[in-house]
């Protein structure tokens, strides 16, 4: 199943405070784009439903990125929200995963949320991965360079085959 992004950024900010690594948005961003690539790795199918796009430091979720903003380089104490149609308000995203989802989320916040936020931009830049190839492809810069998630699942099953997270 494929979640709002929204969702999973809520997710991903409580389990990283859980775990005692809160993140900014530059490490939220990445780590979401490694849950992402997991889910893909060991499903087949997008964790989120979003596209995620190649900007100057890495994956990003524009919206997501924006809710954000304001925590500039300092851990986020907010939650994502979204409009709630019966009602006209803007509320924090909630919903429910599966198990499976969730200890998985669990599992790559526990590694890639413990990096620095600077060492999570360097892996999201590997050569030839999907960032890499979006950015490195265009005449210029484009913040809406779309990555697909068939490019995400191609390149990290072969990079991760056989590499399970610790």
């Amino acid at each position: 199943m494929e979640y709002d992004a929204r969702l999973i950024a809520n997710i991903v900010l409580d389990e990283a405070e859980s775990q005692g690594h809160p993140l900014s948005n530059l490490a939220l961003q990445k780590v979401m784009f490694f849950c992402h690539a997991w889910h893909l790795v060991d499903t087949g199918k997008p964790l989120i439903k979003h596209e995620f796009e190649a900007w100057q430091h890495g994956p990003v979720l524009q919206f997501i990125y924006r809710q954000f903003k304001e925590s500039e380089s300092r851990p986020i104490r907010t939650r994502a929200k979204k409009l709630n149609p019966l009602n006209g308000r803007h509320e924090v995203a909630q919903g429910e995963i599966d198990s499976s989802t969730r200890a998985r989320i669990r599992k790559v916040v526990g590694f890639y949320g413990r990096l620095e936020p600077w060492d999570l931009v360097d892996l999201s830049h590997v050569e030839g991965g999907p960032w890499h190839s979006v950015w490195n492809n265009a005449q210029r810069v484009n913040p809406g360079m779309k990555i697909s998630h068939n490019a995400i699942r191609e390149f990290y099953s072969s990079a991760m085959e056989g590499r399970p997270i610790q």
